[in-house]
């Protein structure tokens, strides 16, 4: 579904790994399939998350996946299996954060699935999962900050996938804010944190047969500004 912006963005952003662990299982009513890192595997606490998100999903599908068989035979109409995949990549390793991605994708015998994306962020010094918008002051900060550069980006990709840009009247004039978006922190170097990711899912910024659109955008003094104070220490300017 992903197109992308200049480079690979995720690629850009800090150079996602593959991913490892997996788990996958294909039944009668699902396939299910679930995946994380070796270096998400290693920290005890994140991998015991990881196991139980795994789990719960996994219930989830098959339980949802048994009620529409069951509704399927009594309304007459063809059962579609269902399907469930999510994949954590490492985005970087910091001496403080492990920074990861997620992909998610589900279909539930519709026209067509739906795909998605998240980030996670664990700090090492504190031992939690924190959300990446959490490192923020406040998003309206982090949005005066990144917004511009990021819509500017946007315009300009979406005008060359499709050929023009988003209508002004239409359900995509305007330009998400960060609430909306995914965003995944990376670094270049493993260091600290110089490089900012920003996800658009489908039907965010644009259509579903438009895909995803991804941004990477270098960490500014600005932004770095944005940044609690607790957490600037892991931030640097980027290029």
């Amino acid at each position: 579904m992903r197109s992308l912006i200049g480079m690979t963005a995720m690629m850009a952003v800090g150079g996602i790994t593959g991913a490892a662990a997996p788990a996958a299982e294909k039944t009668a009513d699902y396939s299910f399939d679930y995946s994380y890192p070796q270096e998400a595997a290693r920290i005890p606490a994140l991998r015991a998350w990881l196991e139980a998100d795994k789990a719960r999903l996994r219930t989830q599908t098959a339980r949802d996946a048994a009620q529409e068989r069951v509704e399927a035979r009594d309304g007459g109409y063809p059962f579609r299996p269902y399907d469930t995949q999510k994949t954590w990549k490492l985005v970087t390793d910091t001496p403080r954060f492990l920074s990861l991605s997620g992909d998610v994708y589900s279909y539930t015998g519709g026209a067509h699935g739906t795909p998605g994306s998240m980030g996670l962020l664990w700090d090492k010094a504190a031992g939690k999962r924190i959300a990446p918008k959490l490192v923020f002051s406040s998003l309206p900060a982090a949005q005066g900050v990144i917004g511009p550069a990021f819509c500017a980006k946007l315009k300009a990709e979406r005008r060359r996938r499709i050929g023009a840009a988003a209508a002004s009247d239409g359900m995509f004039a305007t330009c998400p804010t960060l609430k909306d978006l995914t965003v995944l922190l990376g670094s270049s170097g493993g260091g600290r944190f110089n490089r900012i990711g920003l996800i658009a899912d489908p039907y965010v910024a644009g259509s579903y047969a438009e895909g995803a659109y991804e941004v990477t955008l270098p960490v500014t003094r600005a932004l770095i500004g944005a940044v609690k104070p607790q957490y600037r220490a892991a931030f640097a300017v980027g290029r």
